[in-house]
């Protein structure tokens, strides 16, 4: 089985969990909160993906971290994960529940590139018409980037909306480099 199958399962059982127990909120914080210990601390992930540290000891780091921290099922996940040995997948399964809580919640997160820096009047705004066309509830995530001249890019997902200037400019250098233009050699019609 591919990593990417093997964490969305693992992401499954945890969204059930989390649906039975203290909440989805509460679950995707704690999970989110490992994933982000395991990329900002190498050493913290080295000691759980390290096979010669034993699974008690690994277990063991868990309970002493998350125990007061986590809710309590969400800590036994932790450790069953370290039982079956796939705590190198804890990012990839932090990944997979939060997809998993944005098609719970009909939400989307959307790439959206400016030319330059919005407020957030039109951030909220840009969200609730990106709300209405896509029918589901858009999370922007705005990046400015000049060269887009103006306009905006949007991308969700697989599709990509261009409304920038740079794109109106370069369709439009592409219809008058393939428009038809009359000869200049030619002599002009006589007119009767």
């Amino acid at each position: 089985m591919r990593d990417e199958t093997i964490a969305l399962r693992y992401a499954e059982t945890l969204f059930e969990l989390a649906q039975r127990h203290e909440g989805v909120e509460a679950y995707g914080e704690g999970i989110e909160l490992v994933g982000r210990l395991m990329n900002d601390h190498p050493d913290f992930r080295r000691l759980l993906e390290t096979p010669r540290v034993k699974a008690e000891a690994k277990k063991a780091v868990v309970r002493n971290v998350f125990g007061d921290v986590l809710p309590k099922k969400l800590v036994s996940f932790l450790l069953v994960v370290i039982d079956k040995r796939r705590q190198r997948l804890l990012q990839a399964i932090s990944l997979q529940f939060h997809l998993l809580v944005d098609e719970y919640y009909n939400r989307t997160h959307v790439e959206v590139t400016v030319a330059r820096q919005l407020d957030d009047g039109a951030v909220a705004e840009l969200a609730r018409r990106l709300t209405g066309i896509l029918g589901k509830e858009a999370i922007p995530h705005v990046h400015v980037r000049p060269h887009v001249l103006g306009g905006v890019v949007v991308r969700t997902g697989d599709t990509i909306y261009d409304g920038s200037l740079r794109r109106r400019l370069e369709d439009m250098r592409k219809q008058m480099l393939a428009a038809k233009l009359p000869d200049a050699t030619a002599e002009p019609e006589a007119a009767t």
